[in-house]
């Protein structure tokens, strides 16, 4: 039988557990950096879109619901930038729609 300090110390099967948690946190903690840094890369490509090509659509960018904050501090989610890249896509892609002459 071991003793009262060997039952502190973690077994195998704890340490492979908390390994492979570790491991979990760390690649959601990867995952959600990568999609973050991935939509403000196509935020900011469709924003040099509309800035180079569509100039007059600039003026509703400053009005989209999303870049309001309605929060003192507001949260950057995935989802919020997400909803953002939407917004930007769906102005653009209607203007060339509605203008498929420029």
């Amino acid at each position: 039988m071991g003793s009262k300090a060997d039952s502190n110390k973690p077994n195998k099967l704890q340490k492979e557990t908390r390994l492979v948690f570790e491991e979990q946190t760390t690649n959601k903690k990867v995952n959600f950096d990568q999609i973050t840094k991935d939509l403000n890369s196509k935020i900011m490509e469709i924003t040099i879109i509309i800035k180079d090509k569509y100039p007059e659509l600039l003026k509703y960018l400053d009005e989209m619901p999303v870049t309001i904050p309605s929060e003192k501090n507001p949260e950057i989610t995935l989802k919020n930038l997400s909803a953002y890249y939407e917004s930007l896509n769906t102005v653009l892609n209607k203007y060339k729609l509605e203008h498929p002459n420029l």
